[in-house]
C-alpha cells in the first residue's frame, strides 16, 4: 500500500473554532436533536498531540480496507509515538512506505496486512524495515459531496 507524505505540521496556525453540537448522534435509535450550537472544537487540538512529529500522507491501495482505511484516505501519523503490537504502522520497506499493523507472532514482529489477499511481512525476513510512525486517525469521505 503505497503512501503520498503531505506534509508536517509545523507552526500550527492560530486555533480554528468549528461548530460542535452539544449532544451526540445516535448510530442506532433516534435521539431528539438540540436546536442549538454548545461549544466549538480545534481539530487540530483534538486530534494531534505532537505538532512537531505529526505528519499528514494519502493511502494508496486497499491492504488496509478491514481495517477502515480505504484508497485516498488521509492519514495522520505521529512520529514521536513508539509503536507497539496492535497498532497500525507507517513502515519504510526498502525505502518505501508501507501501511500495516504491527504483530507480535510466534515470538516475532511481523506486518499484516486488513485484507486477507495480502500476507503478512515477517520483519525477521524482511531487508531494510523502519517503522516510520504510528497512525493515530484516518480521515475519510462518506461519498461524493456537491
Amino acid at each position: 500500500m503505497p503512501l503520498l507524505l503531505i506534509g508536517a505540521l509545523r507552526g500550527l496556525r492560530r486555533p480554528l473554532r468549528l461548530p460542535l453540537a452539544a449532544s451526540t448522534v445516535a448510530a442506532g435509535f433516534p435521539s431528539p436533536a438540540d436546536d442549538y450550537i454548545d461549544v466549538g472544537i480545534d481539530l487540530n487540538e483534538a486530534l494531534i498531540r505532537h505538532p512537531s512529529s505529526t505528519f499528514f500522507l494519502r493511502v494508496s491501495g486497499d491492504s488496509m480496507i478491514d481495517a477502515g482505511i480505504q484508497h485516498g484516505d488521509l492519514l495522520v501519523v505521529d512520529r514521536s509515538l513508539e509503536a507497539r503490537p496492535g497498532q497500525i504502522v507507517v513502515a519504510v520497506l526498502d525505502g518505501a512506505f508501507t501501511l500495516k499493523r504491527l504483530v507480535r507472532h510466534r515470538g516475532r514482529l511481523r506486518l499484516e496486512a486488513a485484507n486477507s489477499a495480502y500476507p503478512p511481512l515477517e520483519l525477521h525476513q524482511c531487508g531494510d524495515v523502519q517503522i516510520w510512525g504510528v497512525a493515530i486517525h484516518v480521515i475519510h469521505s462518506l461519498g461524493r459531496h456537491g
